[in-house]
């Protein structure tokens, strides 16, 4: 039973609103985050709206070389 009420909440999370899942943020540069975004962050979409923020850095990396 507690399988089920799991396949549910994680089939009404992904069909929730606009997400885009945790592919399209993390080919975007972001990280899915619960809650909110860490200081430095900002909220770029939703994985799965709308407990799973995609954040992404506000500046943006930087590589030496």
């Amino acid at each position: 039973m507690g399988i089920l009420v799991l396949v549910f909440v994680f089939v009404s999370l992904a069909q929730h609103g606009a997400a885009q899942g945790p592919e399209s943020c993390n080919h975007g540069g972001g990280l899915c985050r619960v809650g909110t975004c860490i200081p430095g962050e900002f909220l770029a979409q939703y994985c799965f709206e709308p407990i799973i923020l995609c954040c992404r850095s506000l500046s943006p990396a930087t590589t030496e070389s």
